[in-house]
């Protein structure tokens, strides 16, 4: 529970941290979906061996982080929690793929481990830069934004209540959990069995709950469609925005800079 309940209150941090205000907090947020998007896009566009053209992508993203005043330790915290997960897809790369592509001297590095360090790469640009639209937007503009680009509303409409109930049943689980635990002495009521009872409980709770809240809301004559008080609007400054982190990216994916850098230095060296 102590698991749940930390991840309960990053989300919690999450949603304060969407409340600050900066240079990308001011971005509408369809300009910055459609960012992350196209960085997602490329970054997993790249070959499984790419390395180094993933670099300035990296530059990129903590340029963002930089400038959008997100703590950087709390971004790169969660990134490294779930990177043993990319580590674990990627396990076997090095097993079933000898092929050597690079030498050092008479270090032979094969294919497999650079698959797996472009994989743990391009896995943690991806999670840093969803991170990154949620703590600069907030999950309910997100949903609105991704609505308003052409998701179906049923779907925009469930992500957001699937948000917005998410704490709620936490809330109810750690309450459970907390009374289990108070009327527990010598270690008694918490084996598996009374954890199984604790699940049936909170599974209870929660049908009574979520017809209590399907009845409020038609009362309140909900028909599917969130309604807010403040649409979203496009300004110049957005789309200026808009057009030049684009074509930045693709620039990047375009053009491999880290080697043009490379044969830029080994010129000037000559």
């Amino acid at each position: 529970m102590s698991t749940i309940e930390s991840a309960f209150i990053d989300l919690q941090r999450l949603d304060r941290l969407a409340a600050c205000d900066s240079a990308v907090h001011r971005l509408d947020p369809r300009v910055k979906v459609l960012i992350t998007l196209a960085f997602l896009v490329c970054v997993v566009s790249f070959d499984k061996y790419a390395i180094a053209g993933l670099l300035p992508f990296a530059l990129f993203l903590t340029l963002v982080i930089g400038l959008s005043g997100i703590p950087s330790g709390f971004v790169l915290n969660r990134v490294l929690l779930a990177a043993p997960l990319a580590l674990l897809i990627g396990l076997f790369n090095p097993v079933y793929d000898h092929q050597p592509l690079m030498r050092f001297g008479t270090l032979v590095i094969a294919g497999g481990w650079l698959s797996l360090l472009s994989l743990v790469l391009r896995f943690c640009l991806t999670v840093g830069a969803v991170l990154a639209l949620i703590a600069t937007t907030g999950f309910n503009a997100v949903c609105r934004a991704l609505e308003q680009l052409g998701m179906p509303t049923v779907l925009a409409v469930q992500l957001l209540l699937l948000y917005r109930y998410l704490f709620v049943l936490v809330e109810e689980g750690l309450r459970l959990n907390r009374a289990r635990v108070l009327r527990s002495f010598q270690g008694r009521g918490l084996g598996i069995r009374a954890c199984s009872f604790l699940l049936g409980s909170l599974l209870l709770r929660t049908l009574d709950r979520s017809q209590r809240i399907h009845l409020a809301m038609r009362c309140r004559g909900f028909d599917g469609t969130i309604h807010t008080r403040n649409p979203l609007r496009l300004n110049g400054r957005d789309v200026l925005t808009l057009t030049i982190v684009l074509a930045a990216l693709l620039a990047m994916r375009v053009f491999d800079g880290p080697m043009l850098l490379g044969r830029f230095v080994t010129g000037l060296m000559a």
